[in-house]
């Protein structure tokens, strides 16, 4: 099968997995922002390094205040409260030797033989510790941030480099995902120049480093890390436990499904010290379940297993937090879901039964021997049992968790089914981040999805049915990125309600909430369902939760505004406005509604009658987007239509429009009387690719003012080609215009210029006296006729196009039969360049270009 073939099924691959995944097509956001519009009216702010990429690692300090960015060769610190004002940079480039040494090894110098800055973490309270690829070279340093009060800083202590590997990976293709918890840095990072060797590692701090098993499939095999997080398990530190997040080939799939690939979260105890004869330095407390997100079916499962991103949402128990999701899948449809999970559940795959592969066929099914005590991948603590060191472990512990870690139960999403997901989008998610928000019904979850089409998505979690069963709704989508650079990173600030995002190409602040764009309508506003927004009587504002302010409406969980906005009469009175059409032509009634979700229906009131009925379905009109087409016209089609949106049952008039079906006889009268009149407005604009976009008023003001120039320059135009020009032939409008640009430049000549609107720049012949370069003399002594203010020649003239207007105009203008400059100046046929017939008859023109028979020395063409 060709690729044409191929990428001709892809539509069709992608419907049917629609209808397999019930039937709903890809979710259509209530408002979609461009990157212009948020710029200018929503507080979107961008912040980007002069010939740098790829901003991966943020991190976030409300103490300071300052958003910290690692990218390639430069580490970053931006205000919170806006990343475009008060940044500091620090360059922080690879050694040149190291340079050398990775092109040697036959890697990119322009692309990859860079410092690519991979994570970020606050060590004490005036450093950062920062680690990068160093060219393949990994390296870490601390960067100095100053105290909490002080005066923002950056300055890179180069006494303290210390050796990378281990925490941040050698080739910047890959991610590094680690966590610092107090003084101990863990990392899952591919640990050597190949990246083969992948790893779970330990460093820094007082305990001893500690790895993962290394070639061994069954604790990790190619894995992908995405996320660390360091969750604590009770009262007793001891207790504690490193949870990863990543992606990697299953060892269990059979060999007839292939290579397979599955989402995985594994733990560690934060006090692990490896084992004293076996596994030394190495976990013995490691353990790794399946991660599952999948949308059940009669025929099977549907699954999205690549795991992308993961966001832990602290809750009111700081042992019981929930983690989202973000997946999308490896067939040939494209589509991303987020599934939610608890960590309850997530302790209860690792306390369930072990995977243990046995038989002829070698098939993984859960252990039923006797597992050693205490149980593999418990903590040494007081709170479970007596033991206080991996060290004291039993031989036969070490050994069952050194052969099975890998747990059979996997860990299903809260639910049992994805709670968002988007199918034949356009894009995949690639990041997440969660906020939890008061509303005036109770508190809501806004979730913010970082695609790779440079957009950002907030989604609200909806209660559906009893718990722990929700919705997902899809509120917004955000083009925080003008080049569509996929999103690389996101961190979120509750406290000032700002998202920061970051891609290959930059960093983007923008607000959680844009209320003010939902509407200037109550029930705008409510059917929005923007948990930071509510309606206050006159506007859509942020909603603050108090007693205070009761008053304000706002309903998230049906999102129904006909109770709470029954006697509202903020919408204003629509206004009747008129539209034309020609009998036998087409009308295009234009309606386009702020929400994207809402649904247009037309009625219409014929002229003379009170009742208004549905716009019919017919061949003749068409539904779109924008509004409703009217093909073949008819003078029954007059009257006044009106639009409303229907949202959530709710109907709302937006446009009220009167469309009068003219005859083509009054058509034309009426074209006439227009083209008669004295002052007609702007025609069509005819030049529209190099912007320059003129009128014939504009033409014939520009004429008049070189005509009473009076130049002696002698070139004679023939007087009857002015018919021509008023005819529309512009071809001869272009011969004059080019004895007007030779004039400008020839010996004798003043130069011509657009006389401007201000009066003190236009005096009289008398203003000046002889002499002193006025419009009287010039440095020859010449007198310069018509008595225009003159201006530097190095300045260069403008010239205006042609646009039509007719020939009443130009027989209104009093053109001469003859102007005259002089031959000597123009431009020679040879060494001229020749516009295309067809160009030329468009009024296209290039400076140094001419059009065939153009100038008098040319018709012999």
């Amino acid at each position: 099968m060709g690729r044409t073939e191929a990428a001709a099924m892809i539509p069709g691959i992608a419907m049917f997995w629609v209808a397999v995944l019930g039937g709903a097509a890809p979710h259509t956001p209530r408002l979609r922002l461009s990157f212009q519009e948020l710029q200018a009216r929503h507080g979107l702010r961008t912040f980007r390094l002069e010939r740098t990429c790829c901003y991966e690692a943020l991190l976030l300090d409300e103490e300071r205040g300052r958003l910290f960015v690692g990218a390639e060769n430069h580490v970053a610190s931006l205000s919170l409260d806006n990343i475009s004002k008060r940044a500091k940079k620090l360059a922080w480039p690879a050694p040149v030797e190291w340079r050398e040494e990775c092109n040697w090894a036959g890697k990119d110098i322009g692309t990859e033989c860079m410092n690519f800055v991979k994570l970020l973490h606050a060590y004490n309270r005036t450093h950062l510790l920062a680690c990068g690829t160093g060219a393949f070279h990994p390296t870490c340093a601390f960067v100095e941030v100053g105290h909490r009060l002080e005066e923002p800083m950056l300055r890179l202590d180069l006494q303290r480099l210390e050796d990378g590997k281990g925490r941040s990976p050698y080739d910047p293709r890959h991610r590094a995902a680690s966590v610092l918890v107090g003084e101990e840095l863990y990392s899952g990072v591919a640990a050597d120049l190949m990246g083969r060797d992948f790893t779970i590692f330990r460093s820094l701090g007082q305990r001893p480093s500690l790895r993962t098993e290394a070639h061994d499939s069954r604790w990790l095999n190619e894995p992908k890390f995405v996320k660390v997080f360091w969750i604590p398990e009770s009262e007793n530190p001891d207790d504690d436990k490193i949870y990863f997040f990543f992606r990697e080939s299953a060892v269990e799939a059979t060999p007839a499904l292939g290579r397979l690939s599955v989402s995985r979260v594994g733990q560690i105890c934060r006090n692990d010290v490896g084992g004293q004869r076996s596994l030394v330095n190495k976990w013995t407390t490691f353990l790794k379940a399946r991660l599952v997100c999948s949308v059940p079916g009669t025929e099977g499962d549907t699954n999205f297993n690549q795991l992308q991103d993961v966001f832990l949402l602290s809750s009111r128990d700081r042992w019981t937090p929930l983690l989202y999701a973000v997946f999308s899948t490896s067939s040939i449809f494209q589509g991303s879901a987020v599934c939610v999970y608890s960590m309850n559940d997530v302790r209860r795959a690792f306390l369930g039964p072990f995977a243990h592969k046995e038989g002829p066929l070698h098939q993984w099914v859960s252990y039923q021997g006797r597992v050693p005590y205490p149980r593999p991948g418990m903590c040494p603590s007081k709170t479970f049992g007596t033991f206080t060191s991996t060290k004291d472990f039993p031989d036969d512990v070490i050994q069952f968790a050194r052969n099975h870690p890998l747990m059979y139960n996997s860990v299903l999403p809260m639910g049992g089914r994805p709670l968002f997901l988007q199918v034949g989008a356009g894009y995949t998610f690639t990041q997440i981040a969660a906020d939890r928000v008061a509303a005036a019904d109770g508190h809501y979850d806004v979730l913010f999805i970082g695609t790779d089409a440079g957009t950002v998505l907030k989604v609200i979690s909806v209660p559906k049915g009893g718990r722990p069963n929700a919705e997902g709704l899809l509120l917004e989508e955000l083009h925080v990125f003008e080049d569509s650079a996929a999103v690389t990173s996101m961190q979120i600030s509750s406290k000032r309600h700002q998202l920061y995002v970051a891609s290959r190409s930059g960093v983007a602040q923008i607000p959680l909430h844009r209320c003010a764009a939902h509407g200037r309508a109550c029930a705008e506003c409510c059917l929005a369902r923007d948990p930071y927004c509510a309606w206050d009587g006159a506007a859509c504002t942020r909603f603050q939760p108090s007693a205070k302010r009761r008053f304000r409406r706002q309903d998230i969980r049906n999102g129904d505004p006909s109770t709470l906005c029954s006697g509202d009469s903020s919408h204003p009175e629509l206004l009747e406005r008129k539209v034309f059409g020609v009998e036998g032509g087409s009308a295009f009634l234009e309606c386009e509604p702020r929400s994207l979700q809402a649904r247009m229906e037309w009625t219409f009131q014929s002229a003379g009658e009170a009742a208004s009925t549905q716009v019919p379905a017919e061949e003749r009109s068409e539904r779109t987007t924008r509004g409703l087409l009217l093909r073949g016209l008819r003078r029954g089609d007059s009257g006044v239509y009106l639009c409303a949106a229907v949202e959530q049952g709710f109907s709302q008039p937006l446009r009220r429009l009167a469309l009068h079906v003219l005859s083509a006889t009054q058509a034309e009268r009426l074209a006439r009387t227009e083209e008669a009149a004295p002052v007609a407005p702007p025609g069509p604009k005819l030049w529209s690719p190099f912007n320059v976009l003129v009128t014939m008023g504009d033409i014939t003001g520009g004429m008049r003012r070189f005509v009473r120039l009076k130049a002696p320059c002698p070139c004679t135009l023939q007087a009857g080609r002015w018919p021509g020009l008023l005819r529309g032939h512009r071809s001869h409008f272009y011969s004059l215009l080019s004895c007007y640009w030779a004039r400008s430049s020839a010996p004798g000549c003043p130069p011509t210029h657009h006389a401007r609107r201000n009066p003190r720049r236009h005096r009289s012949t008398n203003d000046k006296k002889p002499g002193t370069g006025g419009p009287q003399s010039r440095a020859g002594g010449a007198p310069v006729p018509g008595g225009v203010h003159q201006r530097s020649t190095q300045r260069r003239s403008t010239v205006p196009l042609p646009g039509g207007r007719g020939a009443a105009m130009g027989r209104a203008s009093g053109y001469p039969a003859s102007i005259t400059v002089r031959p000597d100046r123009l431009q020679p046929c040879a060494q001229s360049r020749r516009l295309p017939a067809a160009a030329c008859a468009a009024g296209a023109h290039l400076p140094g270009a001419r059009c065939p028979g153009s100038l008098p020395e040319c018709a012999a063409e």
